[in-house]
């Protein structure tokens, strides 16, 4: 894990047994071939070619341009993880109040990632932006502690509501995948009852995490379920949004 290492997008030389997809890319200006994840034998593959982490896409071939998901990422800049905790449970009382599911897991690393089933129905900027929508609101309910803002320099010591990961062609560590660290952290789903002071987001590694999933079972299953209805939760939103300027 010291030494040198990449990500690797394109797969020129596959074997043919391989599933793949060809998707062109912008400023490649070309097609990258990228490795479709369809089952337990392409996953041995990857191993075998030494990748040690793995990072899908937002969306499936069937749907390449409808996501399977929201993912807001809560990343530190100098941050303890404390704080990160505190702003997940922010995100998660800004979607409780708006009727939005939403399911969290650690990064493996230092951040969390907070998950919205989206069942491919939206396409990739309408997901964008709601998303958008919700790390604004976070934002303003903790001034302090997030920022929205892209650039690293003018966002040090707060946590970065990532709301850009919900572009297409975007790519985040998967539920769980191993990560590069020194214990051989986990990107974990999580219970939300779990996302408490003493959290740390390398409490699981490659040793702990098939008693783990023996005794939870599989946490992530409803990411891929049911999606959200978009329009009536902006509706929602609206009514919320109205009630509170008569508060005002």
């Amino acid at each position: 894990i010291t030494g040198n290492s990449f990500f690797q997008k394109n797969n020129e030389h596959l074997p043919e047994w391989v599933p793949h997809a060809d998707i062109f890319s912008d400023s490649n200006n070309a097609d990258l071939r990228w490795i479709v994840g369809d089952g337990l034998p392409t996953l041995l593959y990857l191993v075998q070619l030494g990748s040690f982490e793995i990072n899908p896409w937002n969306s499936r071939i069937g749907q390449l341009n409808k996501p399977d998901w929201i993912v807001i990422d809560l990343d530190p800049e100098g941050v303890n993880f404390e704080k990160v905790i505190i702003v997940a449970q922010t995100v998660k009382a800004v979607c409780d109040e708006w009727g939005v599911p939403c399911y969290p897991k650690t990064s493996g690393k230092t951040g969390l990632h907070i998950y919205i089933p989206m069942q491919a129905k939206y396409a990739y900027e309408q997901a964008k932006n709601f998303a958008h929508l919700i790390a604004l609101e976070v934002n303003h309910r903790q001034p302090k502690l997030t920022s929205v803002e892209r650039n690293p320099e003018k966002r040090k010591h707060k946590i970065y509501v990532d709301f850009l990961q919900n572009r297409e062609g975007q790519t985040l560590a998967a539920p769980y995948s191993v990560r590069p660290t020194v214990d051989a952290s986990v990107a974990m789903p999580l219970n939300w009852s779990e996302v408490k002071t003493g959290l740390k987001p390398t409490d699981f590694t490659i040793k702990n995490t098939p008693a783990r999933l023996r005794k939870v079972g599989d946490l992530w299953k409803p990411v891929i379920g049911k999606g959200i209805d978009l329009p009536k939760i902006l509706a929602r939103v609206e009514r919320l949004g109205d009630h509170d300027s008569q508060l005002l």
